[in-house]
């Protein structure tokens, strides 16, 4: 078992928001060790506008926030704010005390486009630059702030009408479930990139329309759940029925919110080496009705990867360049990725398979550097975790799952990685167990239901 360390770190330039990214004016200094981090931070809100809100909240008038929440004199309005403001500053604290040098964040809504880097930009003003606690509301012990130069936030498919009535409830472009991927609103679910490294935004690939149907494995969903009493079969439908029209098929989308081959530039001691960030955030293979849709989906997003890394030509990208990765390229897959393999709902065999790839670093996915914590050993027992797993050490969320991946390539040499999930006591715990705070102190009122996972790459 690994102990996961909290990393000092000395701050860099501040960030500027020019264009589509956070530029820096440093010179560029080599570096032989690069973290890369995976966080589902749960972020999610009912507006965009009110994410940019709470992000563009200063620093000063948090604090207020926070000082009225422990003093019970806020309204509810202010209340309300005052738990959105410390979920934001545990989540900055976390990042803060790991110190990822690349990180995914999931769940991290944006205008639908990813253009509006207003919200990333607030998180690195108000949270990020700013130096919070391990200890939640209480304060002290404050960590050193961290400056990401560069950011990016991608375009999803989440909220983005279909036009087509996909819920066969006779009604087009009625809610969440008729939209590609499900979303109250364009942007809610998407995510983003942030990097001390410059991000390569000329040779990013996105695959945001991809068809679903142009995966050769894909499997049209068909209704089999036929005999539910609280899920009933939509009118002049039958059991065996394909769920979706042929014209629906041909247009149906595969990623739920999108995925993306983002370069990442990394100045090495032997020159610049280029590691490709792929993002995803598969749907949960959970939610379903009267087929395996979501559980159909969640597979066939997983396996997108597993071509992708393979090369296959059959994939194009939304600008209609064709084919995957190259063989030689270094990678590091990341995202809630919402499969465990070797519990849950979805199909285990597709994350399996993903994990054991030949072109993935074993020891990093099934050896001596899987990444794993002292405080998920305890979330089963202490009523933390809803459910138990064969390997407790390895979970990322309190559901008991490891959801939660970064899969680095063969030709990435591993030398250290962890899931950060302080034990009770263990620096940091407040951050996700706060009896003051939320449901049961817990999951993501106070921080998040998954934990950032990490990993370290060193370059010669």
């Amino acid at each position: 078992m690994k102990l996961i360390k909290t990393l000092a770190a000395v701050a860099i330039s501040s960030a500027l928001l020019t264009g589509c990214v956070f530029e820096s004016d440093n010179d560029v200094i080599p570096v032989s060790e690069v973290s890369v981090a995976t966080f589902n931070l749960s972020f999610d809100r009912f507006t965009f506008e009110q994410l940019v809100d709470e992000m563009q909240t200063t620093s000063s008038v948090q604090q207020a926030l926070v000082d009225g929440f422990i003093a019970n004199t806020l309204s509810a309005d202010d209340k309300a704010k005052a738990l959105k403001i410390i979920q934001i500053r545990n989540v900055a604290a976390i990042i803060q005390s790991q110190r990822p040098d690349i990180i995914l964040l999931a769940e991290y809504n944006n205008d639908g486009t990813g253009d509006d880097l207003s919200a990333l930009k607030g998180f690195q003003d108000n949270y990020l630059s700013v130096g919070q606690s391990l200890n939640s509301i209480d304060g002290g012990d404050t960590l050193s702030p961290i400056h990401y130069p560069f950011a990016e936030s991608y375009a999803t498919n989440t909220g983005l009408m279909s036009g087509l009535d996909l819920n066969n409830d006779g009604k087009v472009n009625n809610g969440p479930n008729d939209a590609w991927g499900f979303g109250l609103y364009h942007g809610q679910y998407a995510f983003a990139l942030m990097s001390q490294f410059k991000i390569d935004n000329k040779n990013t690939r996105t695959f945001q329309t991809f068809k679903w149907k142009d995966l050769p494995t894909a499997t049209m969903p068909v209704i089999n759940n036929c005999d539910d009493k609280d899920n009933k079969i939509p009118a002049g439908m039958s059991c065996g029925d394909n769920w979706y029209s042929d014209a629906e098929w041909q247009q149906l989308r595969l990623s739920s919110k999108n995925h993306v081959d983002a370069p990442v530039i990394i100045p090495t001691p032997s020159g610049d080496q280029v590691v490709h960030i792929l993002m995803s955030h598969p749907t949960p293979p959970v939610f379903d009705t009267v087929t395996e849709n979501n559980k159909l989906k969640n597979r066939d997003e997983i396996q997108f990867w597993t071509d992708y890394i393979d090369g296959a030509e059959f994939i194009y990208d939304d600008r209609g360049t064709k084919g995957g990765l190259a063989d030689n390229a270094k990678f590091v897959i990341v995202g809630d990725l919402n499969a465990d393999p070797e519990a849950g709902d979805g199909f285990i065999e597709t994350i399996d398979t993903l994990l054991k790839h030949q072109r993935v670093n074993q020891e990093a996915t099934n050896g001596a550097y899987v990444p794993t914590s002292f405080g998920a050993e305890y979330c089963f027992p202490s009523g933390e975790c809803r459910q138990d797993n064969p390997h407790p050490d390895r979970l990322t969320s309190t559901f008991g799952l490891q959801v939660d991946h970064a899969i680095p390539s063969s030709n990435l040499n591993i030398v250290d990685s962890g899931v950060y999930w302080p034990a009770p006591n263990e620096a940091g715990y407040l951050l996700m167990n706060d009896k003051r705070i939320g449901e049961a102190g817990k999951g993501k009122d106070i921080s998040s239901d998954h934990r950032m996972v990490w990993l370290k790459a060193r370059f010669n």
